[in-house]
């Protein structure tokens, strides 16, 4: 399976857990009290942060506080499904970096995606 930034699933990503790994974006799964189920090997790279610091924590308040606003982590609150592609800026280790974020959930599946297209390669 071939997955994009862009044309991957919430059904594709659960489908493919075991693959997550060799994508070239990040991807972080996790549920509705946003704690952090699923971390790819690209986004524990690129963010500096091991999967074992990261999963079972609250991402936007314990992970990304910097994502914890209106664009991004009250969106998955107050809208019932989100496929939007937006553009962000992260404030990682006080470096501005720009990325492009995927927010994606389903009204039929407790697990939420963020995928992360980093400008770094």
């Amino acid at each position: 399976m071939n997955l994009t930034f862009e044309g991957a699933s919430i059904k594709d990503l659960l489908s493919s857990s075991d693959q997550l790994d060799a994508l070239n974006f990040g991807i972080i799964g996790f549920n509705d009290a946003s704690e952090v189920l699923i971390y790819n090997t690209i986004e524990a790279v690129s963010a500096g942060l091991r999967q074992a610091r990261v999963l079972g924590k609250n991402l936007f308040l314990e992970i990304a506080p910097c994502m914890n606003n209106a664009i991004v982590a009250h969106r998955f609150e107050n809208e019932p499904e989100l496929d939007v592609i937006i553009s962000y800026v992260l404030a990682l280790r006080m470096r501005p970096i720009p990325v492009k974020l995927r927010l994606l959930k389903k009204t039929d599946n407790n697990t939420r995606f963020l995928l992360v297209e980093w400008a770094l390669k």
